[in-house]
């Protein structure tokens, strides 16, 4: 009868549930990470690169990889026929603050074989570099930029390694870094005196607007003049 009457936020006053056990209360079955063909074969070719590898959320099977050799280790992960981890799913970052290390983490998918890998890199906060693997999966290129431009993680080899959804030249920092402020690094007043006086060309870098010739007015409409369309412009002002 209780069951019955648990409503919307009902849950909330109960706090967190463990990703592990189904609604019905019943633990799913969870193989250990050693299990997966794509660990053993890790451990058995790298060796100490592999650091520990563990079962997250029941079934996703996580693995941290020396970053020295990330590069060698994803392109085997990808290349091996044993492997062939042939869709990068997503790159992305995870920064624990408190001066824990910012982890990478690469989310991969074997369309081949049908299974997934996690892999995760972690970067102490004065090195913050890795090698781009956009030379692997083409799909990691604007992925790796957005781990550049949010978290402050450099990808070397990278083609084009610039912002992605910051401005080029935004000067507070990496948003989803744990020590950014909520509002910001500058405050409300210097934010708004920066938005007031920015202009279309800090959103393009200088090299993209060299190319991209003289602005172009806006055509008028079929058989209209210049001077028709201004005409009626200063008719729908005055009315």
């Amino acid at each position: 009868m209780a069951d019955e009457t648990r409503r919307g936020l009902d849950a909330v006053e109960e706090g967190p549930q463990p990703s592990d056990v189904d609604p019905r209360g019943a633990a799913r079955a969870v193989s250990p990470p050693s299990d997966h063909p794509s660990v053993r074969a890790l451990e058995a070719r790298f060796g100490d690169a592999i650091l520990r590898h563990r079962v997250s959320a029941g079934d996703q099977t996580v693995v941290w990889i020396d970053p020295a050799q990330s590069l060698e280790i994803l392109r085997w992960l990808k290349d091996d026929p044993g492997q062939l981890y042939d869709m990068m799913s997503d790159v992305t970052g995870v920064d624990y603050g408190q001066g824990r290390p910012v982890e990478v983490v690469y989310q991969m998918f074997s369309t081949v074989h049908k299974r997934t890998l996690r892999v995760r890199a972690a970067l102490p906060l004065d090195a913050l570099e890795i090698d781009s693997v956009a030379g692997l999966w083409q799909c990691a290129n604007w992925l790796e930029r957005e781990v550049y431009d949010l978290f402050g993680v450099t990808f070397k080899g990278h083609p084009d390694l610039r912002r992605i959804l910051m401005p080029y030249d935004y000067a507070e920092g990496h948003p989803l870094r744990k020590d950014f402020p909520l509002r910001g690094r500058f405050s409300r007043a210097e934010q708004t005196r920066r938005a007031l006086a920015q202009d279309v060309e800090r959103f393009y870098r200088p090299e993209d607007l060299r190319h991209s010739g003289e602005p172009q007015r806006a055509a008028a409409g079929p058989g209209a003049s210049d001077e028709g369309a201004g005409a009626a412009a200063r008719e729908g002002e005055g009315a």
